[in-house]
């Protein structure tokens, strides 16, 4: 997927697709898996990651909508990533089967990387 496609389909009015378009435009990386998976599967291992970021003290952007989303879309998605240039922000990205439509994102920060002393 060109980045130019990645970002018509960021055009959403919530705020995690605004947070990846603006670190897509921003120079960040991305990628987008070339198949698409069962809903039911994502919407499972994402709704137990919410629950350990949350555990952890991290309240991802969008993620809890996300799931709903992807379980109520019902039909594979596609996943995809958008890493920050920085590296302090990730956004997860579901797509439709054919990669034509935006199903849901959610977004977090990254840890801070180490340092060699």
């Amino acid at each position: 997927m060109e980045r130019r496609e990645l970002e018509a389909l960021l055009s959403g009015d919530d705020e995690a697709s605004a947070k990846a378009l603006a670190t897509l435009r921003a120079g960040g990386t991305y990628w987008v898996a070339d198949e698409a998976q069962p809903a039911g599967r994502h919407a499972g291992v994402f709704n137990l990651r919410l629950q350990r970021m949350r555990r952890r003290g991290i309240e991802p952007l969008g993620l809890e909508r996300a799931v709903q989303r992807v379980r109520e879309h019902g039909r594979p998605v596609r996943t995809g990533l958008i890493d920050a240039a920085d590296r302090t922000w990730t956004t997860l990205l579901f797509l439709t089967e054919d990669g034509g439509e935006l199903v849901a994102c959610a977004g977090w920060p990254l840890p801070p990387v180490a340092q060699d002393p």
